[in-house]
């Protein structure tokens, strides 16, 4: 599934390197040369993944990286560090500023790919095109259909986005602010009850096969998806 990746490289070369990769791949590439040029970019557009050069000018790639996973908006931001210091101790600091991987460079555009999808699928379940199916209820985001019981169900695309965060994230209570930032994104400015009109309309549809059950309302906090009795 197509991805917004943040590309912080000081170096011209080796930015339209990686960046024409990841185009090919089929994700959306934002640019920038210094972590200072990131932020504003970061601040506009919350990407779904930061490619981070540990030596930037100004500002480095590890004290960046401890920044966004000091902001609460950023925190749970996927960070892969890249760097030509291969020893070690090296990796332990990328890894204990936050980083969620380490790529020395040279590697290969394959590779990168390949970490960024093992990255999502970690962080961001919701980004990747695996099927995922719980009591029967089976959505595909490659296909954008979802059935239950083997019967096809019509969702329209907010009720299917947000089925298909609610499902990759199991268990977990999402207030309405952080259902809006995940599914309509955090630059799209509606109304918070717009959320409870949407989870209703999901509901509406999944109680022909009892699956509205799954999705529970937890007083005072929000809303969880849950296979477990409310």
């Amino acid at each position: 599934m197509p991805a917004t990746i943040l590309v912080v490289e000081d170096e011209p070369a080796i930015q339209e390197l990686i960046s024409a990769a990841l185009q090919h791949a089929g994700h959306r590439v934002m640019r920038a040369y210094s972590a200072e040029e990131a932020v504003p970019l970061v601040n506009g557009t919350l990407p779904d993944v930061v490619l981070l050069d540990w030596m930037l000018p100004g500002t480095s790639g590890i004290e960046f990286a401890r920044r966004l996973r000091g902001d609460e908006r950023t925190r749970d931001l996927p960070v892969i560090m890249l760097t030509a210091r291969g020893e070690e101790q090296d990796k332990v600091a990328g890894l204990e500023a936050g980083a969620d991987d380490y790529l020395t460079k040279p590697f290969s555009p394959r590779e990168l790919v390949a970490r960024i999808k093992a990255v999502l699928r970690r962080r961001a379940p919701q980004m990747t095109e695996d099927c995922v199916e719980v009591e029967g209820l089976r959505i595909d985001p490659v296909t954008h259909r979802v059935t239950a019981n083997g019967q096809t169900l019509d969702l329209g695309p907010t009720e299917f986005r947000l089925l298909h965060f609610f499902m990759t994230h199991q268990e977990r209570v999402f207030n309405r602010t952080m259902l809006l930032d995940q599914v309509w994104g955090d630059h799209v400015f509606v109304e918070e009850r717009t959320v409870d009109v949407h989870i209703r309309r999901l509901r509406a549809v999944l109680e022909s096969t009892g699956h509205d059950r799954l999705i529970q309302t937890v007083r005072g906090s929000g809303y969880r998806f849950s296979a477990m009795p409310g």
